[in-house]
């Protein structure tokens, strides 16, 4: 899955501080919404991706990586690619995405935004 797969499907999840207005996950939280996407928020709103109603189709990582890593590994939900948000990386990560055989893509949110919704 590319970037613009990615921006075709629906319904996010945002994983980090969705509530400061200085924070990435903030402004994607807010490009999602008016763009008409489904977001949930997991991180200051939420304290785990199981406790997302609903369907998830993209997590959307803007989050510490060892954070990153451990919402991961008790993620029970089914879903459809992980996008790790430059600064949310690391090998550990990655190295329990490959593992665990998760779609998964670096990229930006906010770049497919401005390049993608609305297609």
């Amino acid at each position: 899955m590319d970037l613009r797969e990615v921006m075709e499907k629906k319904n996010f999840v945002v994983v980090g501080d969705t509530l400061n207005e200085e924070k990435y996950a903030y402004k994607i939280k807010q490009g999602l919404l008016k763009k008409g996407y489904h977001v949930a928020c997991v991180g200051k709103e939420l304290a785990s991706i199981n406790d997302v109603e609903g369907e998830i189709d993209v997590i959307d990582l803007c989050i510490h990586p060892a954070k990153g890593i451990r919402l991961i590994e008790e993620c029970q939900k089914p879903f459809q690619c992980i996008v790790v948000q430059p600064g949310a990386g690391s090998e550990e990560l990655f190295a329990l995405m490959k593992k665990k055989n998760l779609p998964y893509i670096e990229g930006c949110v906010l770049v497919g935004l401005r390049l993608y919704a609305g297609e």
